[in-house]
């Protein structure tokens, strides 16, 4: 039975309510650079978990493999927010969710060198894939070398995040890697204050959050922090073989996102208001079909 499929299905709600919250604070001219540093302390909440599931070292093998998770993952998400701050976030999305699938699917074979995608799977993953283009991508679309560069390096640099979380599941139980992720993640993210300009940043910067951008800032994050969890579990259920699989469905994520885009934009547009053309909500109904597709192929 697929029981990650539900998981990974509920964590790409929650993450598309916090891409949604993100959306709305980067609106307000938020450093995405210090919104990453937010995101990285945040993770030391993990802590909260020792009372209950216990601590302890891990083995030497199982350190180094979490260190590089963490720092891959605190790269990838300065990468991504100094993307978005230089380039519009529709352009970012747009090139690492259409390719950190197939990023996925080829250091799944060069860590694991096995068949990452099972035949039965590999219609759906196709569906998946061309679904996770139509939904990021849109029309009229500028690219140059160094969005493209950019953009190429984030998706990898996730994508090998990905497979590192994966690799120290298999050596540490789930708690125990999440405890430890999130220790480090935090101590990765204090080297920030190794720049002067990040420092003068952090201290000006939180004293002119206002109470609405401290609000939508906490929402974000406690959607965030609720997807990640459930994402990780994902991660920790799912056979390396359907890795691509998992990251694939990241269109669901989309969805939400243009879905909680739609309602606001119609019902609340004093909150938050986006254009939608009859082009991108026809491109998004069908990349809505071909995932729903997709996941009848993964159950049947």
């Amino acid at each position: 039975m697929l029981l990650w499929l539900p998981v990974v299905i509920l964590a790409y709600l929650f993450f598309g309510l916090a891409s949604f919250g993100d959306k709305l604070v980067l609106s307000r001219s938020q450093s995405p650079k210090l919104y990453t540093f937010y995101v990285g302390c945040l993770s030391l909440l993990s802590l909260a978990l020792i009372p209950f599931v216990g601590f302890y070292l891990p083995d030497k093998a199982s350190f180094f493999w979490i260190i590089l998770t963490s720092l891959t993952f605190v790269l990838g998400l300065y990468s991504y927010y100094y993307a978005v701050e230089k380039f519009d976030v529709s352009r970012v999305v747009s090139i690492t969710g259409s390719v950190q699938p197939i990023f996925i699917l080829l250091l799944s074979w060069v860590f694991w060198n096995a068949k990452v995608l099972q035949p039965n799977n590999l219609f759906a993953f196709l569906l998946l894939l061309i679904a996770t283009i139509l939904i990021s991508f849109e029309v009229g679309l500028k690219l140059n070398r160094r969005l493209i560069a950019l953009s190429l390096f984030t998706a990898f640099i996730v994508a090998l995040s990905l497979i590192l979380i994966k690799v120290v599941f298999l050596h540490q139980d789930f708690w125990q890697g999440i405890i430890w992720i999130g220790i480090f993640n935090f101590l990765f993210v204090l080297i920030f204050f190794f720049n002067t300009n990040f420092r003068n940043e952090f201290f000006i910067k939180k004293s002119a959050f206002d109470k609405k951008t401290l609000l939508l800032v906490t929402g974000a994050q406690i959607f965030g922090g609720l997807a990640g969890f459930l994402y990780n579990y994902a991660v920790f259920l799912v056979p390396v073989t359907s890795l691509a699989i998992l990251n694939a469905l990241r269109g669901v994520q989309y969805i939400f996102l243009f879905l909680a885009t739609l309602f606001f934009s119609f019902f609340y547009p004093a909150i938050f208001k986006e254009k939608i053309s009859k082009v991108i909500f026809f491109q998004k109904s069908i990349a809505l079909i071909l995932i729903v597709l997709a996941l009848a192929v993964l159950i049947y």
